[in-house]
């Protein structure tokens, strides 16, 4: 729950109260899942969250909850339903919260600007307020720690508590969010302190109680998947294999099944972009096993698509397309309230992308585009770096399918956004694209798209 000083400082959102009416903050909640299952989007509202919106706690409401929340209230605006302005809550100022708790949405406090985003990044990201600043600083999440003390290491006689296990939780999130507006590429390095930080919280044993020793086993599994992600996007597959392996190991340690599929779904991922499909097919299937009584269709979904890549790396049409049917059946039950707070990327944007993937590994090119091509157009355009990554695909699908204008037009588009963006793989990818389309110079439009994609990895 928030601290005093915390409660103290919140408005009370009025306007929003009002446009609850009648129903119960539980009856509410229930809407808001409604709505967003109509427009496609994933959202885990409880009674809790309402309650907080209520108190003034969350004062902007993550893209997900913004997108339904308008959807419900047609013609209204965030300022019309009681929140601040995202330049505001994502200025200078930072955002007055209560500890955040996993499937807890909301916004954080991370500028946009390229500029400063690179050099102070996690310091933003992982020094956050009240009682939770003196955790992270003391513990080596940001670039400030206590003197004397070693980086990522815990001060002798520490208790652990709440603020730290928030810490841990609030890293995780803060990553996910650069990452998806940002890439991976300027952000490996600097997410390993707060990595280690978490690692060594649990070697310390000194936590307050049960409850919070498991969120602390969560929370660390979690942030050395999002490290490793961080080095999978950025071409580091080692480093990525390592942090992996060490999120299963905290899973069974633990006994967490949902951390467990997630390390899974993330090996099988990795496994595939390696050439390693068989290993891509069985964890897929161990992450499944895992996951099976999480009551979560959509992670049942992604695990099955994760196998289908596999099986398409593997040139067994028939196993994909299996295992495409499935996804697709669980995929349309729908979102659940089970759903892990690491799936928001997964929509249906997500969903077309990976049939994409599997289509190209089959050398089905005129259907790998047309999969590629709808992830694109669906894709909500502030994330930056998923967008790029599905024109991406669309440039080699329309590179190898022979439509070397179409494939050129795409490149440029993805060019356009890599500015932003820095993640090796989808430089990998365009790269590759590119190299397909050397031989169709005289076409139109590809030797500009070919001269500014030198200009590009020259600079890079």
């Amino acid at each position: 729950m928030a601290s005093s000083s915390q409660a103290s400082r919140a408005v009370p959102n009025l306007a929003f109260r009002r446009l609850r009416g009648q129903r119960s903050p539980g009856e509410f909640a229930a809407a808001v899942r409604k709505a967003a299952r109509e427009i496609g989007e994933q959202v885990s509202c409880d009674a809790r969250y309402v309650g907080r919106v209520e108190a003034g706690e969350i004062r902007c409401p993550n893209y997900a909850y913004e997108r339904v929340f308008l959807h419900m209230f047609p013609g209204l605006t965030l300022a019309d339903l009681g929140f601040a302005a995202r330049e505001q809550v994502r200025g200078g100022g930072r955002v007055r919260r209560a500890v955040p708790r996993p499937g807890g949405p909301e916004a954080l406090g991370i500028p946009d600007s390229d500029g400063d985003e690179e050099n102070d990044v996690l310091r933003r990201a992982f020094m956050t307020g009240g009682s939770a600043t003196v955790a992270t600083a003391s513990l080596g999440f940001g670039f400030g720690s206590v003197p004397n003390t070693p980086s990522g290491s815990v001060p002798a006689q520490r208790r652990v508590g709440e603020p730290e296990v928030a810490a841990v939780e609030e890293a995780v999130r803060r990553i996910r969010l650069l990452d998806d507006r940002h890439g991976a590429d300027g952000l490996y390095h600097r997410a390993a302190q707060p990595l280690r930080a978490a690692y060594a919280l649990l070697d310390s044993g000194v936590t307050a109680r049960a409850s919070t020793a498991d969120r602390l086993q969560s929370g660390a599994g979690e942030l050395a998947l999002s490290v490793g992600w961080l080095a999978h996007d950025s071409g580091r597959v080692d480093d990525a294999r390592s942090h992996y392996a060490e999120a299963l190991a905290t899973a069974r340690v633990s006994g967490d099944p949902a951390l467990e599929a997630h390390a899974f779904s993330n090996t099988s991922f990795l496994a595939r972009d390696s050439g390693r499909h068989r290993e891509a097919v069985r964890a897929a299937q161990a992450g499944r096993r895992a996951a099976r009584d999480l009551g979560s269709p959509r992670l049942l979904a992604l695990l099955t698509l994760r196998e289908a890549g596999g099986w398409a790396g593997l040139g067994d049409r028939t196993g994909c397309e299996q295992s495409l049917g499935q996804a697709h059946g669980y995929f349309g039950r729908g979102a659940a309230q089970a759903d892990p707070e690491w799936m928001s990327f997964f929509g249906e944007p997500e969903l077309e992308f990976l049939q994409a993937q599997c289509w190209a590994r089959l050398g089905d090119w005129p259907r790998a585009a047309q999969h590629a091509r709808r992830a694109a157009t669906l894709q909500d355009r502030r994330f930056t770096r998923n967008l790029a990554l599905y024109r991406a695909e669309l440039t080699s699908a329309l590179a190898h399918g022979g439509a070397p204008d179409e494939a050129a037009s795409a490149g440029h588009q993805v060019l356009d956004l890599l500015d932003g963006v820095q993640s090796s793989r989808i430089h990998s990818m365009l790269a590759s694209a590119a190299g397909v389309l050397e031989g169709h110079r005289g076409v139109a439009g590809v030797t500009e798209f070919l001269a500014r994609w030198g200009e590009s990895a020259v600079q890079a």
